[in-house]
């Protein structure tokens, strides 16, 4: 009888071991992954974060991670503090769109691309940006993968089908190179968190933004969330790329300004008034926004860059692109910057072909610029989480940040004329320094503005 049950033990357990081997990662329940690496002490709070975008393929002549790795400390002087890495993963090549691939049509979510490097060189990236008091976060592509994704032949049930049973890419889009997954699916979605879990767990990452986020159920981000918050024992940033309001109750820290980004195109392109941006603004905080949630705004990323321009093409040269970034900054928004605009780089960068950014061309006076914009957002609690009042005109964004202690005034020529501003009694009759140098500054009546010029107070 003893020989019977151990033998029965031995089976079982066999069984057991055989079961772990035959399965890959994607059915692994997140804990069975040791934690690597140490918390990250120095995690911004969700109003503290200055983001800024790295195009791995363009970022460096290596187009690797360890490029992005030595040019960290670029990045640590600019005065960002979270790192966002577009796609890590490996490209598929199946209906590829051309070039090598798009990084947004992922092969393998646990994996590392081998043209930037291994999963030790992630490590060692993260590591270094810790010490330089910098989170990192990695672009999340959860709604679709690459055809050629192992997920497409060994669960092709977690795949939404056409009537004739055949997967399909993402309805309303062009984008072949790609397979829509099916959220009705509860082994996919398990998969997914897991997988979104390894990375935290693998290469302690410090969260995700998270791509085409309005097109995922809310009800699956809420999962995902949840599981990610409790792993580490220090917060993790969360960005939505969307605009749903929904998005914070599923646990987001931000969400995406696309509206503002195309009001702003607008006041360029079609001669729309600089109210208009007051007007996006109060679009995109209309539907129940609480004071401590912000949206992310920018005056370029991947996409524009690639398929509209650079700032410079967009937003009137060099001073109409600071002029810009500066409303984009501090109107009740967490600033992003991409690769290369805070040296006032005039090339388009493409993300599916490798187009290295000569950092050599740096305009000096323009990344002076930029450092001291991001330096005084900062340091103002008003320009982080205060609360925002407009009094643009057609020609000039105007606007106060204010908290019960302090009171910042933004004004910013979006013209390539100079225009006299009337400033409203309530603004002129405070005692405002300059921002930037602290110097007393008196404020009259009126205000002139030099073509894109722009003036930041504080009281």
């Amino acid at each position: 009888m003893k020989l019977y049950i151990n033998i029965i033990f031995i089976l079982v357990f066999s069984s057991v071991l055989a079961s772990c081997s035959a399965s890959d990662n994607d059915s692994k329940p997140a804990s069975v992954y040791p934690q690597y690496g140490a918390p990250f002490e120095k995690m911004p709070n969700r109003e503290d974060a200055i983001i800024y975008q790295v195009n791995i393929r363009a970022f460096s002549a290596e187009g690797t991670l360890i490029g992005v790795q030595n040019r960290l400390s670029a990045i640590q002087e600019l005065g960002a503090n979270v790192v966002y890495l577009m796609p890590i993963h490996p490209v598929g090549t199946v209906r590829s769109a051309g070039g090598l691939g798009s990084p947004y049509a992922v092969k393998d979510y646990k994996a590392v691309n081998d043209d930037f490097g291994s999963l030790e060189d992630l490590r060692i990236l993260v590591e270094e940006a810790h010490k330089m008091n910098m989170a990192v976060v990695l672009d999340w592509v959860a709604n679709h993968t690459a055809w050629d994704n192992a997920w497409i032949t060994e669960h092709s049930n977690w795949y939404q089908k056409d009537g004739n049973g055949a997967i399909i890419i993402p309805p309303g889009t062009n984008y072949n190179d790609v397979a829509q997954l099916d959220f009705n699916n509860t082994e996919m979605r398990a998969a997914m968190i897991d997988a979104m879990s390894y990375w935290v767990y693998s290469a302690n990452i410090d969260g995700f933004r998270c791509d085409y986020a309005d097109y995922v159920p809310q009800n699956f981000w809420t999962e995902a969330i949840s599981s990610l918050r409790k792993i580490k024992n220090q917060p993790i940033l969360m960005l939505a790329e969307g605009t749903k309001v929904s998005h914070f109750a599923a646990g987001f820290d931000y969400t995406f300004g696309f509206n503002f980004f195309s009001a702003m195109e607008k006041v360029f392109s079609e001669s729309k008034p600089a109210t208009s941006l007051q007007d996006s603004n109060a679009i995109e905080y209309a539907n129940n926004y609480n004071d401590s949630q912000r949206v992310v705004r920018y005056t370029s990323n991947h996409d524009v860059n690639d398929t509209e321009g650079t700032p410079l093409d967009l937003f009137g040269g060099k001073q109409g692109s600071l002029a810009t970034f500066i409303v984009a900054a501090y109107m009740k928004s967490v600033p992003m910057i991409y690769n290369g605009q805070e040296i006032g780089y005039d090339k388009s960068i493409k993300f599916f072909t490798r187009t290295p950014i000569d950092w050599t061309s740096a305009d000096a006076s323009m990344l002076a610029e930029y450092k001291k914009i991001i330096a005084f957002r900062k340091t103002s609690n008003a320009i982080k989480k205060g609360s925002y009042t407009g009094f643009s005109s057609d020609a000039v964004s105007v606007f106060t940040m204010e908290t019960a202690t302090e009171k910042v005034l933004v004004l910013s020529n979006l013209t390539n004329a100079t225009v006299q501003y009337l400033v409203p009694a309530s603004l002129s009759s405070i005692a405002w320094k300059d921002a930037f140098s602290g110097t007393a500054a008196t404020v009259g009546t009126s205000i002139s503005l030099q073509p894109y010029q722009y003036v930041v107070l504080k009281n």
